[in-house]
């Protein structure tokens, strides 16, 4: 099995990911290659708390401009984690 490490990246916060939060769901940036059972087992391991869902999308590369400068923002995949009802708030995100 990966590092769970390795799979999770960073967490996404936006406005948008803050109000998720409020019914435990979490946005984290994570490995494009993870699947969702691999994603589950890292935030379990990591954070020591109970998934009952994952939902994962691929952030599509937009075109930036800097100057004459043309070029894309690299591709990403995003998770959206659902935590149980009775687990813990994760300690992360308490500051936000």
């Amino acid at each position: 099995m990966k590092n769970p490490r390795d799979i999770i990246k960073r967490p996404v916060i936006t406005e948008r990911t803050s109000d998720l939060m409020a019914i435990k769901k979490y946005a984290f940036e994570v490995d494009k290659r993870a699947n969702k059972t691999e994603i589950k087992q890292a935030i379990e391991q990591i954070f020591k708390v109970k998934v009952t869902g994952v939902n994962t999308m691929n952030m599509p590369a937009k075109p930036k401009r800097y100057g004459r400068h043309e070029g894309y923002t690299s591709e990403w995949k995003k998770a959206i984690v659902t935590l149980s009802p009775e687990s813990k708030e994760l300690e992360f995100f308490e500051s936000v």
